[in-house]
C-alpha cells in the first residue's frame, strides 16, 4: 500500500498518496487544475506552459502543479486569486502567438488549448502582436506539422523520446523564434521518422495531425469505381469514443452500419486478412524454426515498426517474417481472387482501408505493394479519427444507426484470432493457436495465451509442443523493441518468436486512433486516462471469446480461398500475392544523429 500524507486544498483535508504531483492529487480530490504541457502517460512534466499554477503556503511564489510534489500538511489553494490571474495571463500570451483558423482546422472540437481557454476565462485578444514565422510541413504521406498551432508543450518531443525512443523532435531556435520540429527544422521526411503518429496522439493543438486524405475517397466516389472497404479489428474498440460513448464501448455492429451509409460497395471486417496473415506466418515460423531459417523470426505486421526496423536496425532484416500486413495482403486478395469471383476488372476496384495508424499511410505508398501490372494493393488508409469526420459529414448520427454486420461474401468470415490483432500480444496469440494445430493436428488448450496479454515492455512464454520447446516474446513501442533488437544483435536472444508492435500497446492505442486527454476528462474517473489501453484492448478479448470460431486455420472462407485459388500456405501464388521484403534506409539520412 502507497505511504498516505494530508494535504490541504482550499483549507480542506484530503489523504493522497505520497509521491504524487499536485495536479494528479488534486484530480484524486475532486479538483481539475488545467495543463498543457502535462502528459503522464509519457512522464512529461517539462513545466513548461504555465498554465497550472497555484498557490503554496509557503513557496517563494505560485508553483507549477504538474512537476510540484505533495508533502504532508500541505496547504494549496487553485483558487486564489493571484494563482486564478496567472493561469489566465499564461493561456493569453500562447493565444497571442497562436493561429486563429478554428473553423477549418481539424481539431475543432477536440482542442485543448481552446478548453483551457474557455477553463481560465482567457481573452483571445488581450496580447496582439507579431507572431513567429511559420513552418508547415505536409511531404510525409501520414504526418502534417504546422507550428503556427504550436504553443511549445513539448509533449511531442517527450513521446518520441520516452514511448519511441528515437527522439527526432526538440526545440530549435531560440527566444520568440523557438520551434519544434526535427532538427535545422527539416521536414519530416527528410528525417529517420517512423510515421508512428505518438506525437499527433500527445499533441494538445492542431500542431501535428494526420494527412488528411477524405478528398482522395470523394474523388474514387465520383470516378465510378468499384469503391469497397474494410476496417481494421482496433477501429472498433475506439471507434465510438468519436462520438461521445464512453472508452471501451465496442463499435464493431454500427461501425458496419456507418461505412454502408457513407456509400462504399462493399463493407469487409480486416478480420479476414488478419486470419490470412496467420495461415502465412504460422507456416512461415513453422518452416523457419525446423528447416534452421533466420532465428528468431519477428512479426511483420506494424508498418511503423517496419520502418523502425529499416531505419535503425537494417542488419537485422532477414530476421523479419516475410507476410505481408493483413491490409496489404486483403488489397492483394480484392484485386486478385475477389474481382475474378465478381467478375470486375482490378483496375475498376478502389479498396480503401480504416485504419487505428498513420504509418499504414505510408505503406499503402510503398513500392513493394505494387504489382507487375502498376497496380497497388490498398488505394487509401483513412484513419479512425478521419472515419469519424466522414460519419458527421454525412450526418449520421452514431447512436441511432442500426446494428449490421460486415459482408460476408466470398471474403468475409473470420474468427476471434484476427480481433485480437489490434491489442499487443495478440498476433502471437493468434498465431500460436494456428501454429499449434500445423505442427499437433489437435487444438491448443487453453486457448488464451494469458502470459502474453498485458502491457509490461515484455512479455514472453515458453510453449511445449511434441516435445519441442519454442520460446516467445512480446512487445510493443520502439523504446522496448530495441532492447530485444540489441540482444539478438549481440547473440544473446533466447527467442524463438517475437512479436512488435510500433505503438505502445499496439493497434488500441495507434496514432490515428480518437485523443484522450487527461485535460478534457475532468469529471471522469481520475484513473481512466490511465486505463484506457486496457479498456480497449477489453473490447476484443470479449469479441474474441464470444466468436463461434477462435482459431484462423478454422475460418471456412480462409480454407475455400486455399482450396479454391492459393494451394496452401507458402505455395507460389501465396508467395506472389501475400509476401514481401524489405529494405535498409538509414543511408537516406547520412547527416542525421
Amino acid at each position: 500500500m502507497a505511504n498516505k500524507v494530508t494535504i490541504y486544498i482550499e483549507n480542506q483535508p484530503y489523504q493522497v498518496d505520497a509521491g504524487l504531483t499536485i495536479l494528479e492529487a488534486a484530480k484524486s480530490c475532486g479538483y481539475h487544475i488545467p495543463s498543457l504541457c502535462n502528459w503522464r502517460d509519457h512522464e512529461c512534466s517539462l513545466a513548461s506552459c504555465r498554465v497550472c499554477l497555484v498557490k503554496v503556503e509557503g513557496a517563494r511564489g505560485l508553483v507549477p502543479s504538474c512537476a510540484y510534489e505533495v508533502a504532508d500538511g500541505m496547504k494549496i489553494s487553485i483558487a486564489d486569486q493571484k494563482a486564478t490571474d496567472a493561469r489566465r495571463t499564461s493561456v493569453e500570451l500562447l493565444l497571442s502567438n497562436h493561429s486563429f483558423n478554428c473553423q477549418s482546422c481539424k481539431k475543432n472540437g477536440k482542442c485543448e488549448l481552446l478548453n483551457v481557454a474557455r477553463d481560465v476565462g482567457a481573452r483571445p485578444e488581450k496580447y496582439m502582436g507579431e507572431k513567429t514565422e511559420t513552418t508547415l510541413d505536409f511531404l510525409t504521406p501520414a504526418i502534417v506539422r504546422d507550428t503556427s498551432k504550436c504553443i511549445l508543450c513539448g509533449r511531442c518531443i517527450e513521446a518520441c523520446k520516452k514511448a519511441q525512443g528515437i527522439g527526432i523532435l526538440g526545440f530549435e531556435n531560440r527566444g520568440f523564434s523557438t520551434i519544434v520540429a526535427p532538427t535545422q527544422n527539416r521536414s519530416f521526411s527528410k528525417v529517420p521518422c517512423i510515421q508512428c503518429g505518438q506525437c499527433t496522439l500527445v499533441c494538445p493543438t492542431g500542431a501535428l495531425m494526420e494527412h488528411n486524405n477524405i478528398d482522395e475517397l470523394d474523388a474514387a466516389f465520383r470516378a465510378g469505381k468499384h469503391v469497397v472497404c474494410f476496417a481494421a479489428p482496433a477501429v472498433r474498440s475506439a471507434i465510438a469514443e468519436e462520438f461521445g460513448c464512453k472508452i471501451g464501448t465496442n463499435g464493431t455492429k454500427r461501425l458496419a452500419a456507418a461505412l454502408r451509409r457513407i456509400g462504399f460497395e462493399k463493407v469487409f471486417d480486416m478480420n479476414f486478412s488478419a486470419d490470412l496473415t496467420i495461415m502465412e506466418e504460422a507456416h512461415e515460423f513453422i518452416e523457419r524454426f525446423s528447416k534452421g531459417g533466420k532465428m528468431p523470426m519477428i512479426t511483420s505486421c506494424s508498418p511503423g515498426w517496419i520502418n523502425f526496423i529499416e531505419l535503425y536496425f537494417p542488419e537485422l532484416l532477414p530476421h523479419v517474417s516475410t507476410c505481408k500486413s493483413p491490409q496489404q495482403m486483403f488489397g492483394a486478395i480484392l484485386k486478385s481472387y475477389y474481382a475474378e469471383k465478381m467478375g470486375w476488372d482490378k483496375k475498376d476496384i478502389y479498396v480503401v482501408s480504416f485504419i487505428p495508424c498513420t504509418a499504414k499511410k505510408y505503406e499503402v505508398q510503398r513500392e513493394q505493394f505494387v504489382d507487375k501490372d502498376g497496380i497497388r494493393d490498398v488505394d487509401l488508409a483513412l484513419t479512425t479519427r478521419e472515419l469519424g469526420d466522414l460519419v458527421r459529414r454525412a450526418g449520421i448520427i452514431w447512436n441511432r444507426l442500426p446494428e449490421e454486420e460486415f459482408d460476408h461474401d466470398i471474403v468475409g468470415d473470420n474468427t476471434g484470432a484476427a480481433v485480437i490483432f489490434g491489442v499487443t500480444g495478440g498476433v502471437m496469440e493468434a498465431a500460436v493457436r494456428t501454429a499449434y494445430n500445423m505442427l499437433t493436428g489437435e487444438e491448443m488448450e487453453p486457448i488464451d495465451l494469458l502470459p502474453v496479454r498485458g502491457f509490461e515492455a515484455v512479455r514472453e512464454a515458453t510453449l511445449h509442443i511434441n516435445g519441442t520447446e519454442i520460446r516467445i516474446a512480446v512487445t510493443s513501442g520502439m523504446i522496448n523493441a530495441r532492447k530485444l533488437l540489441e540482444q539478438i544483435k549481440d547473440g544473446t536472444s533466447q527467442y524463438d518468436f517475437i512479436e512488435v508492435m510500433g505503438c505502445p500497446g499496439g493497434c488500441i492505442n495507434g496514432g490515428g486512433q480518437p485523443y484522450v486527454f487527461p485535460s478534457m476528462l475532468p469529471n471522469e474517473d481520475p484513473d481512466i486516462w490511465y486505463t484506457y489501453r486496457a479498456k480497449r484492448a477489453a473490447v476484443l478479448y470479449e469479441e474474441d471469446k464470444n466468436k463461434p470460431l477462435r482459431r484462423s486455420h478454422l475460418n471456412p472462407d480462409i480454407k475455400k480461398l486455399y482450396e479454391d485459388y492459393l494451394g496452401e500456405p507458402g505455395s507460389e501464388l501465396a508467395e506472389e500475392l501475400l509476401h514481401t521484403s524489405y529494405n535498409a534506409k538509414r543511408e537516406q539520412y547520412p547527416d542525421v544523429d
